[in-house]
Protein backbone atom coordinates (compact mmCIF):
# COMPACT_ATOMS: atom_id res chain seq x y z
CA UNK A 1 0.00 0.00 0.00
CA UNK A 2 1.35 3.43 -0.89
CA UNK A 3 2.10 5.85 1.92
CA UNK A 4 -0.65 8.28 0.84
CA UNK A 5 -3.25 5.53 0.76
CA UNK A 6 -2.05 4.26 4.14
CA UNK A 7 -2.40 7.73 5.69
CA UNK A 8 -5.86 8.10 4.14
CA UNK A 9 -6.95 4.74 5.58
CA UNK A 10 -5.63 5.61 9.05
CA UNK A 11 -7.37 9.00 8.89
CA UNK A 12 -10.61 7.25 7.97
CA UNK A 13 -10.20 4.83 10.90
CA UNK A 14 -9.49 7.67 13.34
CA UNK A 15 -12.53 9.60 12.12
CA UNK A 16 -14.69 6.52 12.56
CA UNK A 17 -13.41 5.90 16.09
CA UNK A 18 -13.79 9.57 17.12
CA UNK A 19 -17.26 9.79 15.67
CA UNK A 20 -18.56 6.71 17.44
CA UNK A 21 -16.91 6.95 20.87
CA UNK A 22 -19.69 9.10 22.32
CA UNK A 23 -22.33 6.56 21.23
CA UNK A 24 -20.63 3.59 22.87
CA UNK A 25 -21.30 1.95 26.19
CA UNK A 26 -18.70 2.58 28.85
CA UNK A 27 -17.12 -0.89 28.40
CA UNK A 28 -16.69 -0.32 24.69
CA UNK A 29 -15.24 3.16 25.18
CA UNK A 30 -12.04 1.86 26.82
CA UNK A 31 -11.38 -0.38 23.82
CA UNK A 32 -12.10 2.50 21.44
CA UNK A 33 -9.72 4.71 23.45
CA UNK A 34 -7.00 2.12 22.98
CA UNK A 35 -7.76 1.94 19.25
CA UNK A 36 -7.65 5.73 19.05
CA UNK A 37 -4.24 5.78 20.75
CA UNK A 38 -2.94 3.21 18.30
CA UNK A 39 -4.45 4.99 15.28
CA UNK A 40 -3.01 8.32 16.43
CA UNK A 41 0.42 6.78 16.96
CA UNK A 42 0.42 5.14 13.54
CA UNK A 43 -0.92 8.28 11.87
CA UNK A 44 1.70 10.54 13.43
CA UNK A 45 4.50 8.09 12.59
CA UNK A 46 3.37 7.75 8.98
CA UNK A 47 3.14 11.51 8.52
CA UNK A 48 6.87 11.81 9.17
CA UNK A 49 6.66 14.39 11.92
CA UNK A 50 10.13 15.62 12.79
CA UNK A 51 11.42 16.49 16.25
CA UNK A 52 9.98 19.74 17.52
CA UNK A 53 8.02 20.47 14.36
CA UNK A 54 5.28 22.99 14.94
CA UNK A 55 2.02 22.24 13.21
CA UNK A 56 3.32 19.91 10.51
CA UNK A 57 2.65 16.65 12.29
CA UNK A 58 -0.45 15.91 10.22
CA UNK A 59 -2.48 15.01 13.31
CA UNK A 60 -5.75 16.94 13.57
CA UNK A 61 -5.26 18.59 16.97
CA UNK A 62 -8.18 20.99 16.42
CA UNK A 63 -10.55 18.05 16.16
CA UNK A 64 -8.92 16.21 19.04
CA UNK A 65 -9.13 19.20 21.42
CA UNK A 66 -12.65 19.96 20.25
CA UNK A 67 -13.99 16.70 21.70
CA UNK A 68 -13.65 17.02 25.48
CA UNK A 69 -15.32 13.65 26.13
CA UNK A 70 -12.70 11.90 24.02
CA UNK A 71 -9.94 13.70 25.94
CA UNK A 72 -11.44 12.61 29.27
CA UNK A 73 -11.65 8.99 28.08
CA UNK A 74 -8.05 9.11 26.84
CA UNK A 75 -6.91 10.48 30.21
CA UNK A 76 -8.84 7.82 32.15
CA UNK A 77 -7.42 5.09 29.93
CA UNK A 78 -3.88 6.46 30.27
CA UNK A 79 -1.54 7.67 27.54
CA UNK A 80 0.79 5.00 26.18
CA UNK A 81 4.50 5.75 26.16
CA UNK A 82 4.48 5.53 22.36
CA UNK A 83 1.85 8.25 22.14
CA UNK A 84 3.78 10.34 24.69
CA UNK A 85 6.90 10.03 22.50
CA UNK A 86 4.97 11.19 19.46
CA UNK A 87 3.36 14.09 21.31
CA UNK A 88 6.75 15.09 22.69
CA UNK A 89 7.92 15.61 19.09
CA UNK A 90 5.12 18.16 18.72
CA UNK A 91 5.50 19.90 22.10
CA UNK A 92 8.58 22.16 22.23
CA UNK A 93 9.86 20.85 25.57
CA UNK A 94 13.07 19.03 26.39
CA UNK A 95 13.17 15.83 28.44
CA UNK A 96 14.27 17.84 31.49
CA UNK A 97 11.12 20.00 31.13
CA UNK A 98 8.89 16.91 30.86
CA UNK A 99 10.47 15.45 33.99
CA UNK A 100 9.69 18.62 35.93
CA UNK A 101 6.14 18.94 34.57
CA UNK A 102 5.29 15.28 35.21
CA UNK A 103 6.95 15.28 38.63
CA UNK A 104 9.05 12.19 37.93
CA UNK A 105 12.77 11.57 37.74
CA UNK A 106 14.78 11.24 34.56
CA UNK A 107 15.57 7.67 35.57
CA UNK A 108 11.85 6.86 35.84
CA UNK A 109 11.22 8.27 32.38
CA UNK A 110 14.11 6.16 31.05
CA UNK A 111 12.61 3.06 32.72
CA UNK A 112 9.27 3.80 31.03
CA UNK A 113 11.08 4.10 27.70
CA UNK A 114 12.91 0.79 28.25
CA UNK A 115 9.70 -1.00 29.26
CA UNK A 116 8.14 -0.06 25.93
CA UNK A 117 4.55 -0.83 26.93
CA UNK A 118 4.16 1.64 29.81
CA UNK A 119 0.90 3.52 30.26
CA UNK A 120 0.99 6.78 32.18
CA UNK A 121 -1.34 7.31 35.13
CA UNK A 122 -4.35 9.53 34.59
CA UNK A 123 -2.61 12.44 36.36
CA UNK A 124 0.44 12.16 34.09
CA UNK A 125 -1.77 11.61 31.03
CA UNK A 126 -3.65 14.81 31.79
CA UNK A 127 -0.39 16.77 32.04
CA UNK A 128 0.82 15.36 28.72
CA UNK A 129 -2.42 16.35 26.99
CA UNK A 130 -2.35 19.78 28.65
CA UNK A 131 1.10 20.44 27.20
CA UNK A 132 -0.11 19.42 23.74
CA UNK A 133 -3.09 21.76 24.20
CA UNK A 134 -0.84 24.70 25.13
CA UNK A 135 1.37 23.94 22.13
CA UNK A 136 -1.63 23.74 19.81
CA UNK A 137 -2.86 27.13 21.02
CA UNK A 138 0.66 28.61 20.82
CA UNK A 139 1.08 27.46 17.24
CA UNK A 140 -2.35 28.86 16.37
CA UNK A 141 -1.37 32.25 17.82
CA UNK A 142 2.22 32.51 16.60
CA UNK A 143 1.95 30.51 13.38
CA UNK A 144 5.25 28.67 13.84
CA UNK A 145 6.84 26.56 16.52
CA UNK A 146 9.97 28.74 16.55
CA UNK A 147 8.09 31.93 17.45
CA UNK A 148 6.08 30.05 20.08
CA UNK A 149 9.27 28.56 21.57
CA UNK A 150 10.78 32.05 21.78
CA UNK A 151 7.66 33.31 23.58
CA UNK A 152 7.68 30.33 25.97
CA UNK A 153 11.24 31.10 27.07
CA UNK A 154 10.97 34.89 27.41
CA UNK A 155 9.95 36.62 30.67
CA UNK A 156 6.41 37.90 30.34
CA UNK A 157 5.16 41.02 32.13
CA UNK A 158 1.53 39.84 31.97
CA UNK A 159 2.54 36.61 33.75
CA UNK A 160 4.23 38.37 36.65
CA UNK A 161 7.63 38.36 35.01
CA UNK A 162 7.73 34.57 34.76
CA UNK A 163 8.64 32.75 31.59
CA UNK A 164 5.48 30.97 30.38
CA UNK A 165 7.39 27.67 30.40
CA UNK A 166 8.04 28.06 34.14
CA UNK A 167 4.30 28.23 34.85
CA UNK A 168 3.42 25.02 33.01
CA UNK A 169 4.30 22.90 36.06
CA UNK A 170 0.84 23.49 37.57
CA UNK A 171 -2.68 23.49 36.17
CA UNK A 172 -3.22 27.05 37.39
CA UNK A 173 -0.07 28.15 35.57
CA UNK A 174 -1.19 26.36 32.43
CA UNK A 175 -4.50 28.22 32.59
CA UNK A 176 -2.62 31.52 32.96
CA UNK A 177 -0.51 30.69 29.90
CA UNK A 178 -3.58 29.69 27.86
CA UNK A 179 -5.33 32.88 28.99
CA UNK A 180 -2.40 35.01 27.85
CA UNK A 181 -2.24 33.17 24.51
CA UNK A 182 -5.96 33.84 24.05
CA UNK A 183 -5.49 37.54 24.80
CA UNK A 184 -2.63 37.75 22.30
CA UNK A 185 -4.74 35.90 19.74
CA UNK A 186 -7.53 38.48 20.08
CA UNK A 187 -5.15 41.45 20.23
CA UNK A 188 -5.71 42.26 23.91
CA UNK A 189 -2.31 43.29 25.26
CA UNK A 190 -1.41 44.34 28.79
Amino acid sequence: MKKGAEVLEITRQMSYICGHMSKMKKTETAKAGYLLHEAAAIFMRSSGSGKKSGGGSGFDFARFFGDKVMIIEAIKDGISFDLYELLSTYVPLQESDWVQILGISTKTLQRYRAAGDHKFSSIHSEKIIEMAEVTFMGNEVFGTGDKFLLWLNAPNFALGGYKPKELLISSYGKEMVLGELTRIHYGIFV
